[in-house]
């Protein structure tokens, strides 16, 4: 297992955010759950620069799953605060992802897939027993076919999808931001073809593993 590495948007240590007002007690212990969470082997997380526009606070990881020295699936998952709360999220805190991974030809004709895909990500929160609510997003399917000088390369297809959703908060106004990390992790291994590790299920198939390499 490996544990999550990232930083917040305005300092390399976390200290401030963009506008010199200390981190929020909330946030700063939501941020360190994510730092200390065990993950499965096969996702690589590295940090990556987090949003300054959509919450006065915001920390940002992204992830690789990695088997045999191939990237099967890729995604940036994004940690949201706002101590004064927010209408549309009904909550202090929001998580933001966008999920990748390019799909084996027989996956992509699929009619069903866009649903399957979105049941993916509810199913791996629930299968963690985690409360959720508000959410909201989008899976794209995208198609590239190659000419000319790529002729030679078949035709490939990608999954894409991007979220947010409310993590209910517990003691102390603190979501169960590890968890949530984990549930992401269990949706990008799943994505990438990965079956699932450990007692959590999903009740869903896995796509068929890729051999292609990703970029985030």
């Amino acid at each position: 297992m490996a544990a999550a590495q990232g930083r917040f948007s305005d300092g390399a240590d976390g200290s401030d955010s963009a506008d010199g007002n200390p981190v929020p007690p909330a946030f700063q212990r939501a941020v360190d759950a994510l730092q200390s969470a065990r993950l499965r082997p096969e996702v690589e997380i590295d940090p990556t620069k987090a949003p300054k526009r959509l919450a006065p606070h915001a920390y940002a990881l992204e992830a690789a799953v990695v088997q045999d020295d191939l990237d099967l699936a890729d995604g940036r998952l994004v940690l949201l605060h706002d101590p004064s709360g927010h209408d549309a999220w009904q909550g202090t805190f929001r998580l933001v992802t966008l999920v990748r991974a390019e799909l084996e030809p027989e996956m992509a004709a699929d009619p069903l897939l866009p649903e399957v895909c979105w049941s993916w990500l509810t199913g791996a929160l629930e299968a963690r027993g985690l409360s959720y609510g508000e959410a909201s997003g989008t899976v794209t399917r995208a198609g590239s076919h190659y000419f000319g000088g790529l002729s030679e390369r078949r035709p490939a297809t990608q999954i894409e999808i991007r979220a947010s959703w409310t993590p209910r908060e517990g003691m102390g106004g603190v979501p169960d931001a590890a968890s949530h990390l984990a549930a992401w992790c269990d949706l990008l291994c799943q994505i990438g073809g990965l079956p699932p590790a450990g007692p959590v299920d999903t009740g869903v198939v896995s796509l068929p593993q890729r051999r292609g390499p990703q970029t985030l």
